[in-house]
């Protein structure tokens, strides 16, 4: 089933992109609230910087002057994108559909811009951002657009807008499908969120991994893995808690917003640092991470302020249990030494004296004598 055109489809989508934002993607505005339109989209695998980050110091004055072009999802009822325009793209159909909408490039330089345009799936990058596939990489939703443009020529201080479609395919299971629309023109790129929903069931479902502490110079470190194993974004919160074994090293950190975008089976190992760490005692460290939708998972690791301590205790482990081995065969030897020795002193006094039948050849013998 076609949806609605451009222009028309953005403004009559907008009550049932608020619905779906109310149930779910509240997440997705959390997620998005930092990530502007046409942000700035470095080379694979680093992640979507929020916003350009300022140059290093050798970069000259001229080449940190504002860029004069961006990407920005097309506006309805004539306004610019740049007023009050969408900070991103949501789609949402059901498999075999075909969504539609409409990204503008604006151009204010003085000199015409030759901008590329295309689609790119998106990830979860190792530090926990959003990241877009490199060209040619994209085989998940970033394939499923397709630009009633590729290249565009945007005069000077003029705006031009480029339709594209969504196709969602026939066997597309349910759930957050992340892509973006990526420009690239005057030797930078830029890129415009692209949140699809596929129409179905949902399951928000979070697992905390791999946890250990290490010891370091100034407390401890603790590491983990967060894992979504759902089929919806998660900004996940993270809750701390230590136990001394002798009451000492508590800790207490309440719930909190990870600075991460967990996209659906993302993994992201990240760290907690732990200053107070004790120094003379032993803890279990739990790790609690929530989100929305129900999502909730927790882990257990012990920490040791000494190196040693654990192979100590294997040690004494073993020696434990051979000493308790020895007294058990000790015992036994001692319980069933007198007998068995009894015995073998009998069979060895019998022995050489009479032999078996003896008895009854010396009582035949003295029958015929008498």
């Amino acid at each position: 089933m076609q949806s609605r055109t451009g222009r028309a489809h953005t403004a009559r989508r907008a009550p049932r992109a608020a619905t779906a934002l109310a149930s779910v993607p509240a997440v997705v505005a959390a997620l998005c609230a930092a990530v502007p339109a046409g942000a700035a989209v470095p080379a694979e695998p680093a992640p979507v910087s929020v916003p350009a980050a300022p140059p290093p110091a050798s970069v000259s004055a001229p080449a940190a002057a504002k860029p004069d072009w961006s990407a920005a999802p097309a506006s309805g009822g004539g306004s610019r994108p740049s007023t009050g325009g969408r900070p991103y793209f949501y789609l949402e159909g059901r498999p075999g559909t075909v969504l539609e909408d409409t990204v503008t490039v604006t151009n204010s330089g003085p000199h015409a811009r030759i901008v590329r345009l295309r689609g790119a799936d998106g990830y979860t990058g190792d530090a926990g951002a959003f990241a877009v596939r490199g060209p040619g990489r994209s085989t998940a939703s970033g394939s499923w657009v397709t630009l009633a443009s590729a290249k565009v020529k945007v005069p000077p201080r003029t705006r031009a807008d480029i339709p594209f479609t969504v196709t969602v395919p026939p066997d597309a299971v349910p759930g957050d499908h992340p892509a973006a629309i990526v420009a690239t023109g005057g030797g930078r790129d830029a890129g415009v969120r692209l949140h699809l929903r596929v129409t179905g069931p949902t399951l928000a479902a979070l697992s905390v991994e791999d946890v250990s502490v290490v010891r370091t110079g100034g407390g401890a470190e603790i590491h983990y893995a967060l894992v979504n194993r759902g089929n919806t974004a998660l900004a996940p919160r993270l809750a701390v808690r230590a136990d001394g074994l002798f009451g000492g090293g508590t800790l207490r950190r309440a719930a909190r917003d990870l600075p991460v975008e967990l996209l659906p089976g993302a993994r992201v190992r990240l760290t907690e640092q732990w200053p107070g760490a004790p120094r003379l005692d032993t803890a279990d460290v739990t790790l609690t991470a929530t989100a929305a939708g129900g999502a909730r998972a927790t882990a257990t690791a012990s920490y040791s302020p000494f190196p040693w301590a654990a192979s100590a205790a294997a040690l004494l482990g073993l020696l434990a249990a051979g000493a308790g081995g020895w007294y058990l065969r000790r015992r036994r030897r001692s319980r069933a030494g007198p007998a068995s020795g009894g015995a073998r002193r009998e069979e060895g006094r019998e022995g050489p004296h009479e032999a078996p039948g003896a008895r009854e050849l010396a009582d035949a013998g003295s029958g015929a004598a008498r």
